[in-house]
């Protein structure tokens, strides 16, 4: 569907641990890795739900970071992310994966109950690699019902982040929510560890973990949809024309330390070639002109479009690692993969200078 799943890299080393908790069985191994199986299933389940309901409302998403306490959305426009945090969207989102997860924890009970009478459901530990079929069940419960405790980022407490929010701002209620987030997270390990029990402290440390990833993702989400193409695009570049020679442009790449060049006729942008095409060719081919070389598939920006919408557009497009920014048809900057990071790095810079020297004559 066009969405990247992307694995966090502390969730397949949870299989280690469920390895670990199967040690004193003959058959740890299996076990351990059927444990793992059906932690794995919960976070399927609620995750198909939570997609469903996405898609019904009409959301973009870019790509999914799957965490064991669930996934982590990244939405693919300013529009679905808004939507997402706000109203009945929310709402639907934050419902959709503890009801999936309960449903199928009653329906798995059921069918348990109903072919077999002798699985003791409520016996001690729920969650053990000996009893796999009941550990199924209670992961499946377990998953649903922790995201009833009002921790950012499980859903009760992004609702509860976002009725701070109407009533405080979103500055001050990200900070609530995270600071109650941890305080619970804290909690839940120490609990854990004093009722020995290794779930509880796993819940708590993911919900830590969690909540970096997201705090980390909507402040990077905020500055790439209020930066624009502007501030950080590349204004000191070189241009290639259609008629240059292949050794003529190789003689402008010695002197530039561009990867890729704009190729223009007069003030059009006709064509984008690369210094290793360029290369490739006079090895492969001999002298020849730029328009045989050149890439005339490309996308262009403008000076007012933000860096996140640039950067969905060099990641939507395979191998594209130039934007050239253009205003009336006229080529004014460009973007490239290689200068985007360094750029940003200054513009922080600048806007922290900035923001001190408004400070101190303030």
């Amino acid at each position: 569907m066009g969405v990247e799943i992307r694995v966090h890299a502390f969730f397949p080393l949870l299989g280690l641990v469920c390895l670990g908790l199967s040690a004193s069985d003959p058959l740890w191994f299996l076990r351990g890795l059927g444990l793992f199986a059906a932690m794995t299933a919960a976070v399927i389940v609620r995750e198909v739900a939570r997609l469903m309901v996405a898609a019904w409302q009409g959301l973009k998403l870019r790509a999914i970071l799957v965490l064991p306490i669930g996934g982590l959305f990244a939405y693919a426009n300013p529009e679905s992310q808004e939507a997402a945090n706000h109203g009945g969207g929310q709402m639907a989102l934050a419902v959709a994966g503890p009801i999936a997860n309960l449903a199928t924890a009653l329906l798995l009970a059921t069918l348990y109950l109903g072919a077999s009478g002798n699985i003791r459901l409520f016996a001690q530990p729920w969650i053990a690699s000996a009893y796999l079929l009941r550990s199924v069940m209670w992961m499946q419960a377990g998953l649903g019902t922790l995201h009833l405790v009002p921790a950012y980022p499980l859903d009760c407490g992004r609702l509860l982040r976002s009725h701070f929010a109407r009533h405080h701002g979103s500055a001050p209620a990200g900070r609530a929510a995270m600071g109650l987030g941890q305080v619970l997270a804290l909690g839940a390990m120490v609990g854990g560890w004093l009722l020995h029990s290794p779930w509880m402290v796993i819940a708590g440390f993911f919900i830590m973990i969690g909540a970096q990833v997201e705090d980390q993702g909507v402040f990077f989400q905020s500055v790439v949809d209020t930066v624009h193409m502007r501030e950080v695009m590349l204004t000191d570049f070189s241009t290639l024309s259609p008629s240059d020679t292949l050794a003529d442009a190789l003689v402008r790449c010695v002197h530039s330390l561009q990867e890729d060049f704009p190729v223009v006729r007069g003030p059009q942008l006709v064509g984008i070639v690369s210094r290793q095409r360029i290369v490739d060719a006079l090895r492969n081919d001999g002298n020849g002109y730029v328009q045989s070389v050149m890439s005339r598939a490309f996308q262009v920006a403008r000076p007012e479009d933000t860096l996140g919408t640039t950067i969905r557009r060099i990641t939507a497009g395979r191998g594209l690692s130039l934007i050239p920014v253009t205003e009336s048809g006229r080529v004014v900057g460009i973007v490239s993969v290689q200068n985007l990071m360094s750029s940003m790095s200054l513009l922080a810079e600048q806007r922290r200078i900035e923001r001190q020297e408004s400070s101190e004559s303030g």
